[in-house]
Order: C-alpha cells, then sequence, then structure tokens
C-alpha cells in the first residue's frame, strides 16, 4: 500500500502553467523528496497528490485506483503543514485525537491510537499540555502524531521545518528518519533545503519552473547531474563553475583549458556533439578542489580572498586570475590566510563539463556509491 502514479500532471492558473506534464512514479514505503528553488512548483505538486488543488490535465493513482476527480478525505493520505495548525484551546491529547473523534472511532480506539502515536513521537509527558506550553519541535510532533493516527496510505510533508531555529532543524530531521524507520510506510516530503532532501530521501525529484529536471537517489544527483541547474542546487556549498575551452575530445575523455594559466587536463566524459574549439563549463565540488598543487598537477593560480573556519573543515574562497572565485573545501586545522597567492590543484576525474545548453557530458565510468540501491545510502 501506498503506491502513488503521476502521468502527464499539468496545472495552471490562468494563462500560468505552474507544473508542466509530470510523470513520476512513487513506490511503496519509499521516502521521495520534492526540491527545488522558490516558485519552482513543489508545494503546488504535493497539494495536487492531496487533492487540495485540481489537476488542470493528466491524472493521479493511488494504489492504483484514479483519484484525480476524488475529494481529499477520501484519498487516505495525511498531511503535514509548515504551520502547525494545532488547537491553541486543546490538550495535546485532544489535539491528536480531534480527526478520530470527528469521524466518530469508538473511544477506547482512540485512546489506544493516541498513546501509540505519542510513545512513538515520544510525547506521553506532554499529553495534557497546551501547544502554548510546548516548543516548536514538540507542537510539530503533535502535528505528526496527528496524522500518524489516521493510518494513512501515505504521508505528505509540505516544508514541516522551516519554521524551526537551525539546532532544532537538525533534532526534527533526525526525528523524521527515525520516525520514518518505524512506521514503514510511504512518505513524501517537500523543502527547499537539498541539505534535508539528500539527507532523508531514498529518491529524490528536483523542479525548476514546474518541470522535472532529474529524479534519482540522493547520490546519483550528486555525482552524475544532469545539466548545470542540478549541479549547481545539490550540494553545500555550491559546485565551482569555471569556463573551458575544448583542446581533443578521445576515447578516454576530453580535453579542456581552463582559465588564463595555461590549466589543461583530460575530463573522463563522452565528447557528444561538442568538438575542438567548443566553449564548454567545468564543473568542479568543493571537495575535489586542493591548494597546494605541484608543478606537475594542473592548477590554477588565486589569491585568497576569504576563509571560513568551522572546526572540522576550513572553506577558501580563491580569487582566479581571470577573476572568477571558487570555494575550496580544506582540513579544519589549514593555516592558509587571507592574502596568501595559492595554486588550486584539478583532477580530471573528479570533475564534470557541460555543453552550451548547461547539459552534462555523460560519465565513461559510474561512481559506484552513486548507483546504489535506493535506501541503502
Amino acid at each position: 500500500m501506498g503506491n502513488i502514479q503521476l502521468s502527464g500532471v499539468n496545472k495552471t492558473f490562468g494563462n500560468f502553467d505552474v507544473i508542466r506534464d509530470v510523470d513520476l512514479s512513487i513506490d511503496e514505503r519509499e521516502f521521495v523528496v520534492f526540491v527545488g528553488p522558490s516558485g519552482s512548483g513543489k508545494s503546488t505538486l504535493l497539494r495536487l497528490v492531496a487533492g487540495l488543488e485540481s489537476v488542470t490535465s493528466g491524472s493521479i493513482l493511488i494504489d492504483g485506483r484514479d483519484v484525480t476527480a476524488v475529494r481529499p478525505s477520501r484519498r487516505g493520505l495525511a498531511m503535514v503543514f509548515q504551520s502547525y495548525a494545532l488547537y491553541p484551546h486543546m490538550s495535546v491529547r485532544n489535539n491528536i485525537a480531534f480527526g478520530l473523534k470527528m469521524a466518530k472511532e469508538p473511544k477506547a480506539r482512540i485512546e489506544e491510537k493516541v498513546n501509540a502515536a505519542a510513545r512513538t513521537l515520544q510525547l506521553e509527558s506532554y499529553l495534557d499540555r497546551k501547544p502554548r506550553a510546548l516548543s516548536g519541535g514538540q507542537r510539530q510532533r503533535v502535528a505528526i502524531g496527528r496524522a500518524i493516527v489516521r493510518d494513512p496510505t501515505a504521508f505528505l510533508f509540505d516544508e514541516p521545518l522551516s519554521n524551526l531555529d537551525a539546532a532544532l532543524r537538525v533534532q526534527m530531521r533526525l526525528e523524521i528518519a527515525r520516525l520514518r524507520q518505524t512506521l514503514d510506510a510511504t512518505m513524501v516530503y517537500v523543502t527547499h533545503d537539498q541539505v534535508e532532501a539528500m539527507t532523508l530521501a531514498d529518491k529524490i525529484v528536483v523542479l525548476r519552473d514546474g518541470a522535472v529536471e532529474q529524479i534519482g537517489s540522493p547520490l546519483a544527483l550528486y555525482h552524475h547531474p544532469v545539466n548545470r541547474f542540478v549541479a549547481g542546487f545539490i550540494g553545500s556549498p555550491t559546485m565551482n563553475f569555471l569556463e573551458a575551452r575544448v583542446t581533443a575530445v578521445e576515447e578516454t575523455g576530453v580535453r579542456v583549458d581552463v582559465g588564463n594559466d595555461g590549466c589543461s587536463l583530460m575530463v573522463p566524459v563522452a565528447g557528444g556533439d561538442v568538438t575542438n574549439g567548443t566553449g564548454v563549463t567545468l564543473g568542479v565540488r568543493p571537495e575535489h578542489l586542493c591548494t597546494g598543487a605541484t608543478n606537475g598537477t594542473p592548477a590554477l593560480v588565486g589569491e585568497v580572498q576569504v576563509v571560513e573556519r568551522l572546526g572540522g573543515v576550513t572553506y577558501l574562497y580563491v580569487r582566479l586570475a581571470d577573476g572568477n572565485t571558487v570555494t575550496v573545501e580544506a582540513g579544519g586545522n589549514d593555516a592558509t590566510r587571507v592574502g596568501e597567492s595559492v595554486r588550486v590543484g584539478l583532477d580530471g576525474g573528479t570533475c564534470h563539463l557541460f555543453d552550451a545548453h548547461a547539459r552534462a557530458l555523460p560519465a565513461l565510468f559510474r561512481h559506484p556509491i552513486a548507483d546504489a540501491p535506493a535506501g541503502t545510502h
């Protein structure tokens, strides 16, 4: 139970296309995250699944049943919103039980379900409190408890952690991950935070302007983005992008010149339509750059503009000779200072190339972890 299928789903408001031709399969017990920048359509897509918005065209099936025109209360889904939407005059117990009371469930059954949800969410000692006596994280757990007692086919989360402070977000993210293992249910989760997406999801759906850019496991998207948008959106700090020019296309990859320092390197990707002299974009993540490169290593020369020391890791922001700035991840004990001149080493095996249309040139070798089955990352 909990299989959700979207076929050719579109949503328009007037002349504005909010969701454009989305095809998506969500498997039973899968944790799927919709992620994208503001205005990408991720919350609208979730509301279409929930039935809170009507589909302009296309179909939505839940466990093989067409629910495209079925009202929300009959879809068997439970939704947790960004706002807690708790009744301030009711206790935690009555907030969790409210939906069951409205459905006229037997009192004994209501008490059993509420107590079970409270144990799962570690709310047993708070059942007689009012929402005003709870922290933000506790209130969100109450909202989740209200969804759990309905025994839904699937859970839908619409940015449930966005109202919490940074430390509490981390704690609640861990609790949702634990809850997922406990409930063993299908979950669809919306967030603009790609860290939440990477740490929670079996499968990520990256959206932009109402269209799906890429679907895959977190590490598949991280190591094999299909275009520059996905490459820049997934990963923190974001991927560095540098303009480059193709100097050779060979069986072992594409050789490019980068920057103004005579830096040349071979990137193991298929050449596709690129030819000698073609302009491309080279992408490289901060953790794949290094300072102190030797003369035999492809490198770019630059001056350190900013140093961020975070304890276990240090980020160097290096301004290159051509005016571009790259982020370099170094060790926590790195002693580099602002104003130093450094050689930033490049390893072609960890780089990506994007053509003039921002499409990624396919890697000749797949990353082994990126191809792991869903749920094993």
